[in-house]
């Protein structure tokens, strides 16, 4: 079952290169009757792995930004401690309620940019490769050859708030929170979605590994017995998703993920509300 489990959250990742790491939590808890914050530590350590694997695959021919990456992932391991303290301190009907309700919000989003903007659809998969167009009129430039961003300080305090915002919700759901890097770097920078969704599973995998390690430190169990075989299992889900990814729509990709998700999401209210 834990492999099993890791293979779909692996799969997920490796198809959407951004935010199918939010299945993972869902999934512990229905599959192997984990608590939330047990879940949530077991899926930080497989999304960091299975996403520290897809960066490694995709580094040659996607457009990394590794130094926005690293400075989110630098600050985001000083906030997610607090993410973890507050987890610990809530209940865990209140604490899945909050994790189906940022679900559904990551649904309605997902499902309105594969209606609305194609175009980002069909490069939201962490097999995309080039560059693409960027967006203009955000904060901060790019070089004009390579794609790069050009560094100034606004450019440092948005990937710097990105980080903390990511930090948080990873201590705090135990999610790599591609959903929250990719859309917060559209709707900031000037960096195109092929380097978004790069950036973003570089990102996912630092704050991840950082997470972990700070939650152990923190005094969470770590089940081993169980996350190694899941961690396996993501691994090779994440390979098998970079390879199909090429072979499905960008736009009903997207969708069919929002619309798991938003089910998920339902299905997640209705027990943690009848359990109140």
């Amino acid at each position: 079952m834990s492999v099993g489990i890791g293979l779909i959250v692996g799969l997920v990742l490796g198809l959407t290169g951004a935010g199918g790491s939010i299945f993972a939590v869902p999934l512990l808890m229905a599959g192997l009757g984990y608590s939330i914050t047990q879940a949530a530590t077991v899926s930080l350590l497989a999304v960091a792995i299975s996403a520290g694997v897809g960066t490694a695959m995709a580094w040659k021919r996607s457009y990394v930004r590794y130094r926005a990456a690293s400075l989110m992932a630098a600050v985001g391991a000083l906030f997610a401690p607090l993410g973890i303290g507050v987890a610990d301190r809530m209940s865990q009907t209140n604490l899945t309620l909050i994790f189906a309700l940022v679900l559904a919000v990551v649904a309605v989003r997902m499902f309105h940019t594969a209606t609305v903007s194609r175009d980002d659809a069909t490069v939201v998969r962490s097999a995309v490769a080039g560059e693409g167009q960027s967006s203009i009129g955000r904060v901060g430039r790019v070089h004009a050859r390579t794609g790069r961003l050009i560094w100034t300080r606004p450019v440092a305090i948005i990937v710097s708030l990105i980080g903390a915002v990511t930090g948080f919700f990873s201590g705090l759901l135990g999610v790599g929170g591609g959903f929250i890097i990719v859309p917060a770097i559209r709707a900031t920078l000037p960096l195109s979605m092929h380097s978004a969704v790069a950036t973003s599973l570089m990102a996912i995998a630092l704050t991840s590994s950082l997470t972990f390690v700070g939650g152990i430190l923190q005094g969470r169990p770590a089940p081993l017995a169980t996350a190694l075989p899941f961690v396996a299992g993501a691994v090779l889900g994440m390979i098998l998703g970079r390879r199909v990814a090429p072979l499905i729509s960008g736009p009903a990709l997207q969708q069919g993920f929002a619309i798991t998700a938003g089910i998920i999401a339902v299905v997640m209210a209705l027990k943690s509300w009848s359990a109140l």
